[in-house]
C-alpha cells in the first residue's frame, strides 16, 4: 500500500513490502569465486569451454574472476553494509566432486563452511543454488547432459552437499536456469559445453529436471521440517502486436516456460511442444516409466529470474526454421526491442515482471522468490564513486514492478538482486557489469554503486518509493 512515511529514507509516498519479505543478492560459483585449479577443484566444462579460441569474449576465463574465494570475508562485510537479509550463492560442483561423482574434496566443502558460518556470524540467510551451469568436465566427457546417468551424479552430489551443509543452511535451490543449461549449452552451443545438436538439447532438458526431482528427493529423506527446497527458471514474458502473433507466441511459451513448468506442476510434456519439435526426432524416447513423478516431486517455493520481455511475430513462412537456441522452432521472428535497453541490448519493461508474476501465480500455485533481476550498463569510477542512474533506475522500477504483483494478490516472498559483483558475464567475460558492487579486475578494489546504496536504502525502509529516484 501507500503511505506517507518521511522516516522511511526512501522519500514521503512510499510502497510498502510485506513483513519478513525477504531481501538479498545472488552470485554465481563460477562468475565470482575464481581460485579455479586450487585445493583439489576439478575443471568444469566452463574452463574448458573459456579455453576454446573465440568462445568468450575477450578470450577471458573465469580466473582470477572477483578472486571471492579468498576475499569473501570483505564480500560479506559488504553484504551486511547493504542490509541484506540473504545470499543466494552457487556451490561448484567441481570444487567438491573434482570428478563429479566418487571422491569428495573436502578443502572444497571447508570453504562453503567458512562461507556459509561467515554470512551465519553477520546474520545473513545462506541462500544455496547446487547447480549453476558448471558441470564437471569428467561428466560432460560422458555425456554430459545429454546422458541419463548425469540425472543420477547430480542428486548423490546434492545429497552429500545437503549432509554436510543442512544443519545450517535452510534454503536449497537445485538447479539454476536449466533452459539455458539445455539449450544455450547444447541447442546452439554459445555456452559451456558448446555443443550443436537441438534434438539433444531436449533430452539434456529432460534430464536436468530428472536430476531436479531425484535431488529433491535425495535431500528430502534427510531434510528437517524448516528446510525449504526450490528450482529457479528463467521465464519469457512474451509480447505479441496483434492477434497473427498468438501462435509464435505459444510455440515460444511452450519451450521457454511450459516444456519446464508443466511437468515440475505433474501435467507432462506439453502435447503441443512434442508436436512442434517431433521433426527433430523423437527426443521423448528418453522419458522412462516414472520419470514424470520424479520431476514432479513437490517443491516449497519457486525462484524466478528476470531481464527482459520477448517479443514474437510470425514469421511469413510457418516452416522455416528460427534458428537460435531454442530447438524445433519454426515461423517465429523475434522482433528487435523497443525503446530504452541496457548495455546487453535487452528491452527494459518493468510492466512485464508484474504480469510474469501474475501468470504465475495461476499456473504455479506456490510461493514465489524473485530470484534474478538485474542490469549490464557499461560503469566508471569517477571520484571513488560510481554513479549508476540508469541501473538505478531500472532497479527501482522493478522492485515497484514486484510490489504491484503482490497488490494484485501475488505471493511474492522475496527479491533478489543480480548481481552482488560485477563479475565473469558467462560468453561475454568481463565486457558486461551487473553488479551493484564495481570491481576493478585488475585491482580487486570493490566500490558500492548508487544502485547498491538504493538498494540499501530500500531493505532498511522495506519500502519504495511510489515516484522519482531521489534515493540516498
Amino acid at each position: 500500500m501507500t503511505t506517507t512515511d518521511p522516516g522511511t529514507g526512501v522519500g514521503q509516498d512510499v510502497l510498502r513490502f510485506p513483513p519478513g519479505f525477504r531481501w538479498g543478492a545472488a552470485t554465481a560459483s563460477f562468475q565470482i569465486e575464481g581460485a579455479t585449479a586450487e585445493d583439489g577443484r576439478g575443471p568444469s566444462i566452463w574452463d574448458t569451454f573459456a579455453a576454446r579460441p573465440g568462445a568468450v569474449r575477450g578470450g577471458d576465463t573465469g580466473d582470477p574472476a572477483c578472486d571471492h574465494y579468498h576475499r569473501y570475508p570483505a564480500d560479506v562485510e559488504l553484504m551486511a553494509e547493504l542490509g541484506l537479509g540473504a545470499y543466494r550463492f552457487s556451490l561448484a560442483w567441481p570444487r567438491i566432486q573434482p570428478l563429479g561423482a566418487g571422491r569428495v574434496e573436502p578443502r572444497g566443502l571447508a570453504f562453503y563452511d567458512r562461507l556459509v558460518d561467515e554470512l551465519l556470524g553477520k546474520g545473513i540467510e545462506p541462500v544455496v543454488t547446487l547447480y549453476h551451469w558448471d558441470l564437471p568436465q569428467a561428466l560432460e566427457d560422458r555425456g554430459g547432459w545429454r546422458d541419463r546417468d548425469t540425472a543420477h551424479r547430480f542428486a548423490e552430489y546434492a545429497a552429500l552437499a545437503h549432509e554436510h551443509l543442512g544443519d545450517r543452511v535452510r534454503s536449497w535451490t537445485t538447479l539454476n536456469e536449466p533452459w539455458c543449461s539445455a539449450f544455450l549449452g547444447y541447442a546452439n552451443g554459445v555456452h559451456a559445453p558448446g555443443v550443436v545438436d537441438p534434438k539433444a538439447s531436449l533430452e539434456a532438458a529432460h534430464h536436468l529436471l530428472l536430476g531436479h526431482g531425484l535431488a529433491v528427493r535425495a535431500m528430502r529423506a534427510r531434510a528437517s521440517a524448516d528446510h525449504r527446497f526450490s528450482i529457479v527458471l528463467n521465464f519469457g514474458a512474451l509480447d505479441v502486436d496483434d492477434d497473427s502473433a498468438l501462435d509464435a507466441a505459444r510455440k515460444v511459451d511452450g519451450l521457454q516456460n511450459r516444456l519446464f513448468l508443466d511437468p515440475l506442476g505433474g501435467r507432462g510434456y506439453p502435447r503441443d511442444v512434442v508436436e512442434d519439435t517431433a521433426w527433430l526426432g523423437d527426443w521423448t524416447a528418453v522419458v522412462r516409466d516414472g520419470d514424470l513423478d520424479v520431476i514432479a516431486t513437490p517443491i516449497d517455493w519457486m525462484g524466478v529470474n528476470y531481464y527482459a520481455p520477448t517479443r514474437v511475430a510470425a514469421a511469413a513462412d510457418p516452416l522455416v526454421v528460427t534458428g537460435g537456441p531454442f530447438p524445433g522452432l519454426r515461423g517465429v521472428e523475434f522482433l528487435p526491442p523497443r525503446g530504452e535497453v541496457t548495455g546487453m541490448n535487452w528491452e527494459i519493461d518493468p510492466t512485464g515482471l508484474t504480469r510474469l508474476l501474475q501468470r504465475l501465480q495461476r499456473d504455479v500455485g506456490l510461493p514465489l522468490v524473485v530470484t534474478e533481476n538485474g542490469s549490464a550498463f557499461p560503469d566508471v569510477v569517477e571520484g571513488g564513486e560510481v554513479v549508476d542512474l540508469a541501473r538505478t533506475r531500472y532497479l527501482v522500477d522493478h522492485l515497484r514492478a514486484v510490489h504491484a504483483a503482490i497488490a494484485a494478490g501475488v505471493d511474492v516472498r522475496g527479491y533478489f538482486a543480480w548481481s552482488l559483483l560485477d563479475n565473469f558475464e558467462w560468453a561475454e567475460g568481463y565486457s558486461q557489469r551487473f553488479g551493484i558492487v564495481h570491481v576493478d579486475y585488475g585491482t580487486q578494489v570493490r566500490t558500492v554503486k548508487r544502485s547498491g546504496r538504493a538498494l540499501a536504502a530500500v531493505i532498511g525502509a522495506n519500502a519504495v518509493p511510489t515516484t522519482g529516484y531521489d534515493l540516498p
